[in-house]
């Protein structure tokens, strides 16, 4: 059975084509004309059953009849100097939900979103502000990059990345689906291999998507202690780094596959020498890349971004120790577009303090 909208009406989007071709049979279609309505959703991009005549007449109007085509609704593009979008789409319920389009010299990336809001508060982060107010569906992720490719269609939007509002992994039952769509050969036709899941460390949850998903996965670390990572990003009261790290050390992963580790660099937080000292021990031993992203700054918050240098010398004490490292580029922030500028703060949310309590002093 497909998902329906608050208005009854069939979600099309978002359901992995053996369902939806089997949902079709159910309704009478014949193979070629469930073939042709899977190709008018992610090959042709329709927005209208009107425009769809490789379809039979009768079935476009019981289609527009009961069912709808957009989960989501484009209301904003904003493009920032350097050439990156942000897209500001609304849902049915009257939320903002933001992806953002990252070109490239060939191709482009798309960061979606998950959720609206997110619920793992996150110090550094503006959409961690906004709290959670629910999962998005399966048809509402999806939808981002249909819209995005039909909005940009010069654009080749070859990877996604489940980088932007919220935590995909406390919403696998719709994340896993939508995947799904992504990477089938006979629609959006994604690479299993550029399509790319981050988290902020759920155990059980990474240990599903490795078993269900042929995403790869991201993991966001951003501390060497516990007791910076305690106050940064509560979720590691839960799955504190030993844990974490003997997880992702036990995960079947492919030949050659490798974990991303993310590491959101703050000054005087955990940008030290001996923070790359420690990050190295932790990530020894484990197929792993390391991306270190220089924190993007947002109202409210008094974290600090580390200085050109010091990112520099994190990461060459890193690659010093022949580990893989890289430095992810600033895009969109001019725009709020960069990562961990998603979203928008409540009005009434009280200004967060540089070292949220509890947060050590730590020497750079």
């Amino acid at each position: 059975m497909l998902p329906r909208d608050h208005e009854g009406r069939l979600l099309l989007k978002g359901v992995p084509r053996p369902q939806l071709l089997a949902w079709a049979a159910e309704q009478g279609l014949r193979p070629g004309q469930a073939d042709a309505l899977w190709a008018a959703l992610y090959r042709k991009l329709r927005s209208d059953f009107a425009v769809m005549p490789e379809l039979d007449r009768a079935v476009r109007d019981g289609l527009a009849a009961t069912a709808r085509l957009d989960a989501l609704r484009l209301e904003s593009v904003k493009q920032a100097a350097d050439g990156t979008s942000k897209l500001v789409f609304a849902t049915d319920d009257g939320a903002a939900v933001e992806s953002v389009l990252i070109p490239g010299p060939e191709r482009a990336t798309l960061c979606v979103s998950s959720q609206v809001g997110c619920a793992m508060n996150c110090q550094f982060c503006l959409t961690a502000t906004m709290g959670l107010a629910r999962n998005l569906g399966a048809a509402e992720i999806v939808d981002q990059l249909v819209i995005a490719r039909r909005r940009f269609p010069d654009v080749w939007i070859s990877n996604v990345v489940f980088m932007g509002m919220g935590e995909p992994l406390h919403n696998l039952d719709q994340v896993l689906p939508a995947i799904a769509v992504m990477v089938d050969d006979h629609g959006l036709g994604l690479s299993q291999r550029r399509v790319t899941v981050s988290t902020s460390g759920l155990v059980p949850q990474i240990r599903r998507l490795v078993a269900e998903s042929p995403a790869q996965l991201a993991v966001s670390i951003n501390a060497t202690t516990d007791e910076v990572r305690d106050a940064i990003m509560p979720v590691n009261r839960k799955y504190p780094l030993a844990v974490l790290f003997a997880a992702l050390r036990e995960l079947p992963l492919a030949r050659r596959a490798r974990v991303t580790l993310e590491y959101v660099l703050l000054a005087g937080v955990n940008d030290s020498l001996a923070d790359a000292e420690r990050l190295a021990e932790w990530v020894r031993g484990l197929p792993c890349k390391l991306n270190l992203i220089p924190w993007n700054p947002h109202p409210g918050s008094e974290f600090r971004r580390p200085e050109p240098e010091q990112v520099a010398a994190f990461k060459a004490h890193l690659q010093g120790l022949r580990l893989n490292t890289s430095i992810r580029a600033t895009r969109g922030d001019d725009t709020m577009a960069a990562c961990g500028q998603l979203g928008r703060a409540p009005a009434e949310s009280p200004r967060r303090p540089r070292r949220p309590h509890g947060l050590p002093v730590i020497a750079s």
